[in-house]
């Protein structure tokens, strides 16, 4: 074998391809340093916070093809920031990378907390990411995660989202509701123009910022603000949420079937409510069954982003508004949410790296 050096090193990572973009690493400048101490290749990669969760699995990556093309070298990846912009998607023009749609076919799957979950954990991997509620007639987020307030307009006549500031060891996160704009006891009784409307104006005339991530929590079932959604812009595709049980996974199916019919993508299914460890005697219990959401969505050819126990802990930190502080301060109720939101990112990348930009296209 030849003597390591740095050509060599680059020569084996250089097509490695971009999580976000799919574009090849080394044509990008990504590839910052390769510096060679005795039988180690010390690599620095630059890469986009919009990939910062699976970073540890692009440097697994990245070792796995320099032992494989040079034996016997011992490799470090360190990374730093790549910054990218993104591009304003859509005719309400939004200014976020990747926009992911999270429902489920029937209510009472714990949709609502899986999606503020996979925002928090998202922010706490890395990533820039806004919360929207687009459940109109039943929102929950702002009660998940002890916010209130009423959202102000500044002087662009742009909506100011209210900001989740906790933990402050973060940078705020933009949550957009209805509930910030009824009373919690007032029902919302609107026809579906209005309610078009009224999504429109969350994505158009909020003053999201530039985010990596915008995740929008959807109302249950099959309705209009899918179709509002599909056609305001381009997503990056949907996570069902269901429960194991036949009866969940038969309205899981119908949501699926929605959202191929408008072109959205699945991301994946995530099985919520799978399974119960007591915490006095260590016993398992599959309350309502387990693995159903896996076997159905090999069976419809979607990906299985992972399953999520019930957990009495994440339960009652959403019942009295601390969500977002379970999640940043009790990895071990992390975990599950954690290597759901890792695989989400996973699938996007993998995804990128089929459907690639075309080359001519001006890097963003």
């Amino acid at each position: 074998m030849p003597d390591l050096n740095k050509d060599l090193v680059h020569a084996a990572i250089e097509s490695y391809p971009d999580p976000e973009t799919g574009r090849p690493m080394g044509s990008m400048g990504q590839i910052k340093e390769i510096s060679i101490e005795g039988d180690t290749a010390k690599i620095t990669l630059a890469i986009t916070s919009h990939s910062r969760p699976i970073a540890d699995e692009v440097a697994d990556a990245i070792e796995s093809k320099v032992t494989a093309s040079i034996p016997g070298t011992r490799v470090n990846v360190s990374f730093v920031d790549h910054p990218r912009p993104p591009a304003r998607l859509g005719q309400v023009g939004l200014r976020v990378k990747s926009v992911i749609a999270v429902g489920s076919g029937k209510g009472g799957v714990g949709k609502s907390t899986v999606a503020a979950s996979l925002a928090l954990t998202l922010r706490q991997l890395g990533a820039s990411v806004g919360l929207m509620d687009a459940d109109v007639y039943g929102p929950s987020i702002p009660h998940l995660l002890g916010l209130s307030g009423r959202p102000s307009v500044n002087a662009e006549k742009k909506i100011e989202p209210i900001m989740l500031k906790e933990p402050a060891s973060l940078p705020p996160m933009p949550v957009m509701s209805m509930g910030f704009l009824v009373e919690p006891d007032q029902a919302v009784i609107w026809r579906g123009p209005m309610l078009h409307g009224s999504i429109n104006q969350f994505l158009s005339d909020t003053q999201w910022g530039e985010l990596d991530y915008l995740v929008i929590d959807l109302p249950p079932g099959t309705g209009d603000v899918v179709l509002t959604l599909s056609q305001a812009l381009p997503l990056a595709g949907s996570v069902v949420v269901c429960t194991p049980q036949e009866v969940a996974l038969l309205d899981a199916i119908k949501a699926i079937s929605m959202f191929r019919k408008v072109n959205i993508p699945i991301l994946g299914m995530v099985e919520n409510m799978s399974g119960f460890q007591c915490p006095d005697c260590g016993k398992s219990y599959d309350i309502f069954g387990r693995g159903g959401a896996r076997d159905k969505a090999e069976e419809l050819k979607v990906p299985y982003l992972g399953g999520l126990p019930i957990d009495i802990g994440i339960r009652t930190a959403g019942d009295e508004g601390r969500l977002a502080e379970m999640i940043a301060g009790n990895s071990a109720a992390r975990a599950p949410i954690e290597a759901i939101a890792k695989a989400l990112v996973r699938t996007i990348a993998a995804r990128a790296a089929h459907n690639p930009p075309k080359p001519s296209l001006p890097t963003l």
